[in-house]
């Protein structure tokens, strides 16, 4: 790296992703984001769903039809495990806010269980709602 006076600079680079290896705090972090978007993207299903139901039995119709297609019911359960892991995540951090499980083996454990809680479920949800 050249500086204005051409000569070579000895400071290191900033960090970035090329650098750092993931650890299971920062994909958590990363996948909490990404779960806020999907959710807020998902709920535009739960609009449609309300406005269908307010507007007429063929505007519901047609959204019952497109719910229970291939690509509707993977949505649906894409937007029902962002919304599980987004939960468990933020009561991780309300426990973090408290100052408890901040050391990183603490950490790990939280995040592990964030991550069985969600698929627990996500799967009990999916059996109920299939099955009723």
């Amino acid at each position: 790296m050249s500086d204005k006076l051409g000569t070579h600079s000895q400071r290191p680079l900033s960090p970035h992703l090329q650098i750092y290896k993931p650890q299971m705090t920062s994909v958590l972090s990363i996948l909490h984001r990404a779960t806020g978007v999907a959710l807020a993207f998902g709920t535009l299903m739960l609009v449609w769903l309300l406005v269908a139901a307010a507007t007429s039995e063929q505007a519901y119709d047609q959204f019952m039809a497109f719910s229970g297609s291939p690509l509707g019911l993977f949505m649906l359960f894409g937007w029902t495990v962002a919304l599980y892991y987004h939960m468990c995540n933020g009561v991780r951090h309300l426990i973090w806010d408290t100052g408890a499980m901040m050391k990183m083996k603490q950490a790990k454990w939280a995040g592990l269980i964030v991550l069985l809680a969600t698929v627990v479920l996500s799967v009990v949800t999916w059996f109920f709602a299939l099955t009723l």
